[in-house]
Order: C-alpha cells, then structure tokens, then sequence
C-alpha cells in the first residue's frame, strides 16, 4: 500500500427497512443457504435500492452504501461532505468497526481512534480518569504512555473538576470534550471524526480544529472528518469526497469538493419566494412575499444600490405582533448580515385580523461583498412565538466592490446585524 493510510475496495452497506431479517422464514432459510453452505452471493444484494430517502421506493432494501472505491493517504485530512443521509457516518463507522460491510473491503495501517457520537467508548459508570486509561488500553497503549498523557488530555478538555467523576454525570459538550482529547492525544495513526463536535462550544470547536491541524500537518497523521461547517472544512482538510445518496459524487481537493456541493445543492428550484415557506402559525397565511422588488427566488443587488425593498403580504384570524428577520448567508451557511430590529431596538409591528401588508426598505451597507448569497426570513415575535419561517428561500447575487466581507459583522452580544429600515 505504499504510503496509502486508508483504501475502500469496493464497499457497500445493504440495511432492510423495517424489521430486522428478510421477513419470512423461507426467505431467511434461502439466504442462508445460499451464503452459508453453497457460498455463494447473497441473492438479496441484488434487490436494493440507492438510499435517496426523500422518495418512497419499491423496495424493502437500501444501500446505505454502494461500491464505494478510494484510497487515503497517509498524512491527508479527508472532509466527507454530503446532505443528511447521504451515507456519510456509515462510512465512518465502517471504518471504525462498529459494523462491518455488505460487500467489498477495507484496509487501513495503524490505530484508529474514532469520535462517532457523543460518549463514543465511554463506559457511564466509569470516571473520566478511569474511561482515559479504558481507551488508551484498547487503542494498545501501556499504562505508563497513557499516564505521560493524561494532564495534557484533562487540560485540553477542561474537566480537571469532573475528572474523578463517572461520565454518566458529564453534560454532553464535556463528554465530546474529553472524548475528543483522548481521541486526538493518544496518538492513533488515524483519527476519525464526525460531527459531533458541533455539540461543543465555539471555544472548544476552535481548540479542535487547531489540535486536527497539529496532528495532520506537524505529527503526519492521517484525518476522517466529517461536518456540515463547510468554512470548517476548507479550512482544515486537503482532500474532499461529495456523497449523493450512498454513492461517490465527486473526489477531489477541498475546495474543488466544497465549489461542487454546494453548486449541486445551494440554487433553489421552486419559482416563487412564498413557495420556500416551510412553516406557519395556525390562523395566519401568506399569499406573496417580494424582495428587491421581485417575488422570485433569485435576484440581483447591484453595485451602488443604497437600499432594498421587501414586502409580505398576508392574512391572519388573530391579531398579532411581530417582527421582520432577514438573514444573508454565504454559501457556507455562515451569516454575514441580518435585520433582527425587533431583537435589537425593540421594534414590535401590531396587526389587526383580516388581510395585511408588512413592507420595509432596508439600508445597505456602502461596501457589498460581490458574490452568491441566499436570504432567510422568519417573522416572529422575539422571545414569545415565531409566526412564519422560510429558511433559504431567496437566492441572492450581489455585484459589490470588494471579494468579501471580510468577517461576519457583530453587534455586541445580539447576534448578527448590519442592517437598518429607513
């Protein structure tokens, strides 16, 4: 293998829907047979479907998984990106060993210390102390390297007070916490890490992504990480795999990887901004939403525009208060701007029952990043209720001055802001 840390040789992983089995006793008796004493192929391998879990399909059998083929090298740090049951944690847990695959094989040299879930190889009933020298052992450690390790792992998850307490009483963000420290200071030749660290603090989250930087780049060890933080990714790994529905969609550097995710998933599809509603309160219904003077989902700032236009037209049973959220997002999902005055400066608008018009110009910034953006708007009274949520219903190109903003802007403790109504 070379230097190669890690190869997938034609993997797959076949689950049934529903009960475990094939759902009859003659279907099992066949299975068995034909694997187990004339050792041939699994004749219920042929019957599965790819794992698209939006539609309802024919059959009982998904491939979580399907010929999955690529090779690790060692010292890469390798970003599995992909939507919500694309396949992406059944492949880490088939590298891990928590399961096995369905077909084809996996190979890969050296010790694998993996972070699947919080509380990943943690007995509850043991301290922390006592679950640090548990995963050091496992991991084929001696007792005597593990303890040369122990206060660099305790500090790095800030549980010195909780050390000598059983886990069970650990909160979630300290489990991953120190879970990760073992993790990553046991020195395993691979570390496999999904998205749970999404459960720490920012702090933390900063403090784990340095530590991936360190072990990949300064101790030349290999790195599995899977995140839904697209910025995260860019930023830490060299290498990317696209999953699509149990397949491979796309291997290539990072950024090329993170370009063509985010190119296949970020443009809507629906043609009105009202259609992207994905939630209402009982009583209240929206009949049109326009911005920048446009009721469809894709539209253009120009350079020099001072001010944009949103109007949401409506009807509601009940009187009711609320407030305007507008949120622009970069294609990593990471807030730039936002209109949040009833967070803010306490603007609180009074609707009467019947039909309704809420309508705000909004004020730019003078220096608009160019680039591809989409809007969130949600109306809701702040801290009471929400009334309408559209998450990503706008997608937005704006033809600024500059190449980025920069930095997300901040106001104080309240969050994102930025923009103001005239």
């Amino acid at each position: 293998m070379n230097d190669i840390a890690i190869r997938f040789d034609h993997v797959g992983k076949l689950y049934k829907l529903g009960l475990v089995g094939t759902g009859t006793l003659s279907h099992d008796l066949n299975r068995w047979w034909k694997t187990t004493i004339l050792r041939q192929e699994d004749p219920y391998l042929k019957i599965g479907e790819t794992n698209d879990r939006s539609k309802k399909g024919a059959s009982e059998y998904v491939w979580a998984l399907k010929d999955i083929t690529f090779d690790v090298h060692q010292g890469d740090v390798v970003g599995i990106i992909g939507k919500n049951g694309a396949g992406k944690s059944t492949l880490l847990k088939l590298l891990s060993r928590v399961t096995s695959p369905t077909t084809g094989a996996i190979r890969a040299r050296g010790r694998i210390a993996s972070l699947l879930e919080v509380g990943t190889g943690f007995h509850p009933e043991l301290t922390g102390r006592e679950n640090i020298y548990m995963n050091g052992s496992i991991m084929g450690m001696t007792r005597h390297e593990i303890s040369h390790k122990l206060d660099e792992i305790v500090d790095f998850a800030g549980v010195e007070r909780y050390v000598d307490t059983p886990v069970k009483r650990y909160s979630s963000g300290m489990t991953v916490r120190l879970g990760f420290a073992v993790a990553a200071f046991l020195k395993p030749e691979i570390l496999v890490v999904d998205e749970v660290l999404a459960v720490g603090d920012a702090e933390f989250q900063k403090k784990a992504i340095g530590k991936m930087q360190d072990v990949s780049k300064g101790e030349e060890r290999t790195v599995l990480f899977v995140s839904h933080n697209m910025a995260a990714v860019r930023s830490l790994c060299n290498r990317g795999i696209v999953l699509k529905n149990g397949l491979i969609d796309y291997i290539g550097n990072s950024k090329e990887a993170i370009k063509y995710y985010l190119k296949e998933d970020f443009h809507i599809n629906k043609g009105q901004i009202k259609d992207n509603i994905v939630w209402t309160k009982n009583g209240l219904s929206i009949t049109n939403i326009q911005l920048n003077h446009s009721s469809l989902v894709q539209t253009t700032i120009t350079s020099g525009q001072e001010t944009l236009s949103l109007r949401i037209e409506g009807e509601t049973k009940q009187d009711m208060q609320t407030d305007v959220m507008l949120i622009l997002k970069n294609q990593d999902e990471v807030p730039m701007v936002s209109l949040a005055e009833g967070h803010c400066k306490g603007i609180i608008e009074k609707i009467g029952k019947g039909k309704f018009v809420i309508e705000r110009t909004i004020q730019l910034p003078k220096l608009l990043s160019c680039g591809d953006y989409f809007a969130d708007l949600f109306l809701h009274h702040p801290m009471v209720e929400w009334q309408m949520k559209a998450p990503h219903c706008v997608d937005i190109h704006i033809d600024g001055y500059q190449e980025s903003f920069g930095r997300p802007l901040r106001l104080k403790e309240e969050g994102f802001m930025g923009l103001e109504t005239i």
